[in-house]
C-alpha cells in the first residue's frame, strides 16, 4: 500500500478507534466502516457517471482492504464482512446515502456535468472521495 493510502487507513483508524469498541450488532454500527463504504460508493456513482474520472484502483483496493481491517478489528468475521458487503439491502442503503450526498453537492443522478464538477471538486479539496479518483 502506498504512504498516501496507508496513512489515511491509519487516520481513519486512529481517530476512530472508539466506535470499534462499542459492540456492534452488524458492520452498519460500526461508523467507520460505513463510511468507508459510502466513500466508496460516491466515489464510484462519480467515476462510472462522468467520464473524465477514473478510480485509482490500486488506491481503492487498499482502502476497502483498510476497511475490512476496521471490521476484523470489531470483531466480525471474513463470512460476516462478505455477507455484509454483498447483501442487496446493505447495497442499496448505501448507495441511496451516496446518492444524496452527491445531489447535495449539486449532482442528480444521472447528471454528467454535476457528477464531474463533484469529482474535480473532491479531487481538489483531497477529500478521502477525491484520493479514490483522479481526472484522465
Amino acid at each position: 500500500m502506498r504512504a498516501t493510502a496507508r496513512m489515511a487507513v491509519l487516520a481513519l483508524m486512529a481517530g476512530l478507534a472508539a466506535p470499534l469498541a462499542a459492540d456492534a450488532r452488524s458492520l452498519r454500527d460500526v461508523r467507520a466502516v460505513d463510511d468507508g463504504l459510502t466513500v466508496v460508493a460516491i466515489g464510484n456513482a462519480i467515476r462510472k457517471t462522468c467520464p473524465q474520472i477514473e478510480a485509482r484502483r490500486l488506491r481503492a483496493m487498499g482502502y476497502m482492504r483498510g476497511l475490512a481491517d476496521l471490521a476484523r478489528q470489531a470483531g466480525f468475521s471474513e463470512e460476516e464482512i462478505r455477507a455484509h458487503v454483498e447483501d442487496r439491502a446493505e447495497k442499496a442503503r448505501v448507495k441511496a446515502a451516496a446518492a444524496a450526498y452527491l445531489a447535495a453537492q449539486g449532482a442528480k443522478e444521472g447528471d454528467v456535468p454535476g457528477h464531474c464538477a463533484a469529482g474535480r471538486a473532491e479531487i481538489e479539496r483531497n477529500s478521502q472521495v477525491g484520493r479514490l479518483l483522479r481526472v484522465n
